[in-house]
């Protein structure tokens, strides 16, 4: 398999902002990349939650604020440029869930998961974007989810924000992979965390975060432009996405019980 992107092996070389760490994957990966030696930044809406599990930790720099907020994102990166003289990798991670269904549907729902899910995370991967353009090097990384791979029950509208950020990371590596810059899009199935925690039907495949932490940090290794995880669940999602929609709609139905 042809490697898409630089891959990162030495990560005691790396300067890596996690947006979105103060829980679940984002956590999981932060404590992991601090662990190899890496220099990572923080950020999230909850300041003591960032406190709890990283103010102990010396190479990380604790950075809270709302993904929404665009001048809260830029001054961020402005104190990592203060601190570090740069950055190399960008991980776009922070999100909302909300299980709907097309009876539950209203404004609220769609505007608080849009404004996050695709909104803010669009205007933080662009920040990252022109960071790496002006350095000529560096690595954005868009968290999607699986659930944007086709039409799932209660995504209503996570899964249409999840399914614009992987057509969006499909978009910007075509424009900055020749410029040098490293994309990806990473879609985790299930894994525990306190917004599958919502979730009241039984998860397939379910896994920790720290698998998860550790399945990214292979494909970033590996140079990969989807890190897709576990297997054994993306894979047969992958091939539910070639099924015509007489199968597919059947399938989803039986297998889910809705």
């Amino acid at each position: 398999m042809a490697t898409l992107n630089p891959p990162i092996r030495d990560w005691s070389k790396q300067r890596v902002w996690i947006i979105g760490a103060s829980t679940g994957i984002g956590k999981a990966l932060a404590l992991d990349l601090l662990a190899r030696g890496a220099r990572v930044a923080v950020s999230a809406r909850r300041k003591e939650a960032l406190d709890d599990a990283f103010s102990a930790k010396e190479n990380a720099l604790r950075l809270p604020l709302d993904m929404t907020d665009n001048s809260a994102l830029a001054t961020a990166l402005d104190l990592i440029n203060a601190n570090w003289g740069g950055l190399d990798l960008g991980i776009v991670m922070a999100g909302t869930y909300r299980a709907i269904r097309a009876w539950d549907l209203d404004d609220a729902a769609i505007r608080d998961m849009m404004q996050t899910n695709v909104y803010g995370a669009m205007n933080a991967s662009a920040l990252l974007g022109k960071q790496f353009l002006k350095q000529g090097a560096g690595h954005v990384s868009v968290v999607s989810s699986v659930a944007g791979y086709r039409g799932l029950p209660k995504a209503l509208v996570y899964g249409p924000s999840k399914a614009a950020m992987i057509n969006f990371a499909e978009t910007l590596y075509l424009d900055l992979s020749e410029k040098g810059i490293g994309v990806s899009v990473v879609n985790p199935g299930f894994v525990r965390t306190p917004l599958t925690a919502q979730n009241e039907f039984k998860m397939p495949h379910l896994i920790e975060p720290e698998e998860a932490a550790r399945e990214m940090i292979a494909g970033y290794e590996s140079g990969d432009f989807e890190i897709h995880f576990p297997r054994a669940f993306t894979r047969q999602l992958k091939f539910m996405r070639l099924l015509p929609y007489s199968l597919y709609f059947k399938l989803i139905k039986r297998s889910t019980g809705l």
